[in-house]
């Protein structure tokens, strides 16, 4: 009873002061305990439209949740706007507070220091397990419409893939695969900030890049059978309705032609949300298309191009060509040429499409 009691204690500290510290709110009243393992709809959203049909649905640690991350820039907003456009799935915004949250459970267990700290008061690995996957249930289930399948899209969430395979044994992970030389000139061009990259080194990016997408791969790797699937960027824009195919049985869903066109759905009630901050936003309004695959070529350094086997190993690893450039991704299927022409047509006056 007593560790129960601290769990749910813990679990309703974690998430008013997250909350308060990452996402700057105030006045938000803490979950009761008796919510703090298990949701309906009914219970999240009382007063809304949907409340008769999903007040069914039932929400607990056996939940099989879908996490999709991976490296920025590697192709996770395009994914989980495809997959928010499957009638059955909502995936929503980046939550932020996700992968912080999960950063600081991974910093309680590297510090033996802490770790006794914890242990003297009573707050077991147990207790602390089960007070992260509450508020992580919290977060998921509050900021976005209801569906059948619900999905988290925070792409370093996935650092701490081993962690969230063991406190949610049911949930499936996708990790998003990009040629590391098109990740980071994205990331430099568009001025994406992640902490630790020096935005005007591509050998400092390409290295960090190689680090952060080995830990997460092996993560993947080592993940329970059937758990995690690696999908590659340049073959998901290529191929499209045979990468979703496979993604779709891979989570267990029927097929769904919708996912191939989730430009329609922008906007929508139960289609795809997009967020007005997140630097991917103004890409996944258009089609499905080929436009970014090798934008990289040219503008990056030719020394650091001559070591590219030594700075980012996991190139070859994830069967890039690290000397390719251009590269040869292959061939796409024939609707893309059309999605990429209507892409050439689009002008910056073009409206918004919600």
């Amino acid at each position: 009873m007593r560790g129960q009691k601290v769990s749910m204690l813990l679990g309703c500290a974690l998430l008013c002061s997250a909350s308060l510290l990452y996402l700057g709110l105030s006045g938000i009243d803490c979950p009761r305990p008796d919510h703090a393992h298990h949701h309906t709809w009914a219970d999240a959203h009382q007063g809304s439209t949907n409340q008769s049909q999903a007040s069914s649905i039932y929400y607990g640690e056996d939940t099989p949740l879908i996490f999709i991350g991976g490296f920025p820039r590697s192709g996770t907003t395009l994914m989980r706007a495809m997959l928010d456009a499957h009638d059955a799935v909502r995936c929503g915004e980046e939550t932020r507070v996700i992968p912080r949250l999960l950063a600081m459970r991974a910093t309680w267990s590297r510090s033996a220091r802490e770790r006794v700290r914890l242990d003297e008061a009573g707050v077991t690995d147990q207790v602390l397990d089960s007070a992260v996957r509450a508020f992580l249930l919290e977060v998921i289930i509050g900021h976005g419409e209801p569906a059948a399948r619900l999905c988290n899209k925070d792409p370093f969430a996935l650092k701490s893939l081993s962690y969230l395979a063991r406190i949610f044994p049911q949930a499936k992970f996708v990790l998003m695969l990009r040629d590391g030389r098109a990740t980071v000139h994205s990331m430099i061009s568009r001025k994406v900030t992640i902490s630790g990259f020096d935005l005007t080194s591509y050998r400092d990016c390409l290295t960090k890049w190689s680090r952060a997408v080995e830990g997460m791969y092996s993560q993947c790797q080592g993940a329970p059978e059937g758990s995690c699937l690696p999908v590659r960027y340049e073959q998901l824009v290529l191929h499209p309705e045979e990468e979703m195919r496979k993604l779709l049985s891979f989570l267990g869903l029927p097929w769904d032609p919708a996912v191939l066109h989730h430009e329609d759905l922008i906007g929508k009630a139960g289609g795809v949300s997009l967020s007005k901050v997140e630097r991917s936003s103004d890409q996944v309004v258009n089609p499905v298309n080929t436009d970014a695959l090798s934008k990289w070529v040219g503008h990056i350094p030719s020394d650091v191009l001559r070591e590219m086997d030594d700075i980012a190993p996991m190139l070859a690893r994830l069967g890039y060509d690290p000397l390719a450039n251009p590269p040869n991704y292959g061939r796409p299927d024939p609707i893309l040429p059309h999605n990429n022409y209507t892409l050439l047509q689009r002008t910056p006056e073009t409206p918004h499409p919600s």
